[in-house]
């Protein structure tokens, strides 16, 4: 690794950090710059899974006000931690070709859930009006897909978990981002465990973007709890938006 891709990899991480703790996403920011430096596709998207770790647990630390208490947060995690697996042995084991193609109309589709979170509160009910049964099932299904997407390719998690847990959750957006947050962290953990045991990480690439994305995961996350919810709506769904579409024009190109 020469010096220019030093410098282009550390401008990367700072900004995937801010953005994956603002609307999620980032990773298509380092992605393509460790493409950039002379990674192929599979050792470029395992070491970006690891080096975005950092961020989330900086995002964590700084939206940690935002969190809410109590059995029913934790009693997500084990779900995450299932859900990531699965995501990654899919990544490890099988082409990627069919789910790059289906990558952007899951992440097209998460933003329009968001979009759209009203209209679709009144066809499926408000979770106040669910019964606790009900919606107990319907957050851990939402973390469960969310987190074998996670685990298999990390680029607008955000956005998905966002989109599903907003749907789903009576919270501020606010408490959904910090939720999201804690869950991208256990994706980020587990991920980084299972690709540096079996993945082939380019550990230099990782010492360079992890400290980045540290500190941009923590300055996005104070960003958060400053921006009024329609600001943070509409920044997330734009960002959705201009995420699934370059996904789709990468895929079919």
């Amino acid at each position: 690794m020469n010096l220019s891709d030093a410098a282009l990899l550390l401008a990367a991480g700072l900004a995937a950090g801010t953005v994956n703790a603002v609307a999620g996403g980032g990773s298509l920011i380092t992605f393509p710059a460790l493409i950039a430096t002379g990674l192929p596709p599979v050792p470029a998207n395992v070491s970006n899974s690891v080096s975005v770790f950092p961020g989330y647990v900086a995002s964590v630390a700084g939206s940690r006000q935002d969190l809410p208490h109590g059995r029913r947060l934790w009693s997500l995690l084990p779900t995450a931690v299932f859900g990531t697996i699965v995501g990654s042995v899919l990544l490890l084991a099988t082409p990627a070709r069919a789910f790059e193609l289906v990558v952007p109309f899951l992440v097209l589709g998460a933003t329009a859930v968001l979009a759209f979170q009203d209209p679709l509160r009144r066809l499926v009910g408000h979770p106040a009006e669910l019964s606790p049964r009900r919606r107990t099932l319907t957050v851990q299904a939402m973390v469960g897909l969310g987190t074998v997407y996670g685990g298999y390719f990390g680029a607008a998690l955000g956005v998905m978990l966002v989109a599903g847990l907003a749907l789903v959750l009576d919270a501020t957006l606010a408490r959904v981002s910090a939720i999201k947050n804690l869950l991208s962290a256990v994706v980020g953990l587990t991920t980084l465990v299972v690709f540096a045991l079996f993945g082939p990480v380019d550990w230099a690439a990782v010492a360079v973007v992890a400290p980045a994305t540290l500190i941009g995961g923590y300055v996005g996350a104070r960003l958060v709890r400053r921006l009024p919810p329609v600001v943070l709506k509409t920044v997330i769904v734009v960002f959705g938006t201009v995420i699934g579409l370059f996904l789709l024009w990468r895929a079919l190109r």
